[in-house]
């Protein structure tokens, strides 16, 4: 199977799939005789894999353990599960942070009377407390 077939069935451009390659994301495809990738089932799988969790958040390198999670047959769903958990935590941390940023931008714009003066307590939020240390 050739990568515009493996774009197809995944939904991965050929540029990422080249990518992912690129940087030991999944097996790498035989060549054949004329130096062509030569793709299997077992290339749409962890392609397909790593799109999922992509998609879910997860970095290159952690897609990359999924990735040998997946080939590994020894391989314990307890160690896949604690990955996951540890993602949601990362992802419940990063959400708390963006709700707390989202919530001061509210108050800022709020306080901010965006008119044609110079004065903007948005660029005074911003820079409150940057000469405190100054002597």
């Amino acid at each position: 199977m050739n990568i515009s077939q493996v774009a197809q069935r995944t939904g991965l451009t050929s540029k990422a799939i080249r990518f992912y390659e690129d940087k030991g994301l999944f097996t790498p495809p035989p060549r054949t005789l004329n130096g062509y990738r030569d793709y299997h089932d077992q290339h749409i799988e962890e392609l397909t894999l790593i799109k999922q969790a992509k998609a879910a958040g997860f970095s290159l390198d952690e897609c990359r353990e999924f990735v040998g999670l997946y080939r590994n047959p020894h391989r314990r769903s307890a160690d896949i599960k604690a990955r996951t958990l540890q993602k949601i935590e990362q992802l419940t941390r990063q959400l708390e942070e963006i709700t707390q940023i989202r919530e001061r931008l509210i108050t800022l714009a709020a306080n901010c009377p965006g008119d044609d003066n110079a004065e903007c307590p948005i660029i005074s939020g911003w820079t409150k407390g940057c000469h405190q240390n100054t002597p």
